[in-house]
């Protein structure tokens, strides 16, 4: 799992830098990602964040107190591209209610951490965003 040093309350450094042609960087923006665990639950002991846009490797969500959810923000995500990402509860995938729909598991990667459903493995996506 990549560590990253935090930028304010719950954010980290992104794994990806945009890079475009000629020199010019590519737009990205900032995603807060939040997961409420259900009142009855037990408490998770780790709760992260796995997709596109960090190159498919776990990073940790942060719980807060105040507001008894999960969460963190990923700065740099490539605008102009819709990714697909997970969140995992103890390792393994969970409902997000607040994701942009569900997209086909395409390769090893996305398969590995998809959600079984009816109509077959599926991920979550976020659908490109720009500023």
């Amino acid at each position: 799992m990549h560590q990253y040093s935090g930028h304010g309350h719950g954010a980290v450094k992104s794994p990806l830098k945009g890079h475009g042609h000629l020199g010019k960087v590519a737009p990205t923006y900032s995603k807060v990602f939040r997961w409420t665990p259900d009142a009855q639950a037990e408490q998770p002991h780790k709760v992260e964040i796995i997709g596109t846009f960090t190159q498919w490797e776990p990073v940790a969500l942060h719980y807060d107190k105040n507001s008894k959810a999960w969460q963190l923000t990923i700065p740099e995500i490539p605008s102009h591209k819709t990714h697909h990402y997970m969140l995992l509860v103890d390792g393994k995938p969970v409902q997000d209610k607040n994701s942009d729909g569900l997209a086909i598991a395409h390769g090893a990667q996305e398969e590995k951490y998809a959600l079984v459903t009816a109509r077959g493995p599926r991920v979550f996506m976020l659908f490109a965003q720009s500023k």
